[in-house]
């Protein structure tokens, strides 16, 4: 049976091609990128927030291209019901029973367009999907495609007429990222140029679902040594201790935090998790797991990033 390394040589390519190809529509981005694209090969959803206008939704479409997935998109409203997203069972009058009628949750790859738009009702419509990979309506649960991942957007609490998601529906999301404004460059380039949207349809399919699903498998293949665990567990106490923040992670959390760690290390071309992978990859994982005792909103990015510095990788 080969080795991780070896599994890893044949798709290193088509990783390096995906990650070129969403480049062409979103300049200056490659971290936003890469992290997705650890969120989608450790079975995970991926929520991304930010102000209108940064590329939220243009990141998902682009990575709905080129992996080739069965893609939907859902724009979510304060109007939509659960029913918009699921489905329902509709009485079919020639055989007098009623049969389901699949909403667009069913498909591969899910952009719920600005989540936080949506009523509480709704947007727990999409948890029992997120989490079972399942859609239950009138007692009967019916599977859905495989694999299945959620990208959602949402606009910052700050805005006009958006409903916080619950803890609940924050912790299904594997990662919580952020696109943030362009540098000065990309964004002349941007300005200059052809508006990288009108590219999206030239987009090629590098990565199939037969090579996703393989990655996924090689992902939990990935060696962490004793010395990553250790620091893992460490960054998992130091939040449960010192008072920055209301609760500390849980062990789902942590669990969610090695898993994306190895994606990292995956995604860098090696089959072993290093302290760097972990480091790379803890604050979208942690932040929105983390409420900021001070400010009592959730912890930001940045917080994150600034906190993990105070826990020793190695160890007193």
């Amino acid at each position: 049976m080969p080795s991780t390394a070896e599994s890893l040589q044949g798709f290193e390519e088509s990783l390096s091609d995906a990650a070129s190809e969403i480049a062409k529509v979103l300049y200056g981005k490659e971290q936003a990128v890469k992290l997705s694209l650890c969120c989608l090969l450790a079975r995970g959803h991926l929520l991304i927030e930010d102000l209108p206008g940064l590329g939220k939704t243009t990141l998902a479409s682009a990575i709905g291209r080129v992996t080739g997935l069965d893609y939907r998109r859902v724009q979510f409203t304060s109007d939509m019901l659960p029913a918009d997203l699921t489905g329902f069972s509709m009485l079919d009058r020639e055989t007098g029973k009623f049969e389901f009628q699949p909403g667009p949750v069913f498909c591969q790859l899910l952009l719920a367009d600005e989540i936080n738009r949506s009523s509480p009702k709704t947007q727990s419509a999409l948890l029992e999907s997120m989490e079972e990979r399942q859609v239950s309506v009138d007692g009967v649960s019916h599977p859905l495609p495989q694999p299945f991942f959620v990208i959602a957007t949402q606009n910052p609490f700050s805005l006009a007429g958006t409903f916080p998601l619950p803890e609940s529906q924050l912790d299904r999301f594997l990662m919580r990222i952020s696109m943030g404004y362009p540098d000065s460059a990309d964004e002349r380039q941007i300005l200059a140029g052809v508006d990288p949207r009108s590219l999206m349809d030239d987009l090629k399919v590098v990565l199939d679902s037969v090579e996703l699903v393989r990655l996924q498998e090689l992902v939990s293949k990935v060696k962490t040594s004793d010395v990553v665990l250790d620091y893992v567990q460490r960054l998992i106490d130091a939040t449960r201790v010192g008072g920055d923040f209301v609760h500390g992670i849980s062990p789902r959390g942590g669990m969610a935090l090695v898993q994306c760690s190895r994606a990292w290390a995956l995604v860098s071309g090696r089959d072993f998790v290093t302290p760097d992978d972990v480091q790379a990859v803890v604050a979208p994982v942690f932040g929105h797991r983390l409420t900021n005792r001070a400010s009592g909103s959730q912890a930001s990015l940045e917080m994150v990033k600034e906190w993990i510095q105070q826990v020793d990788v190695l160890g007193s």
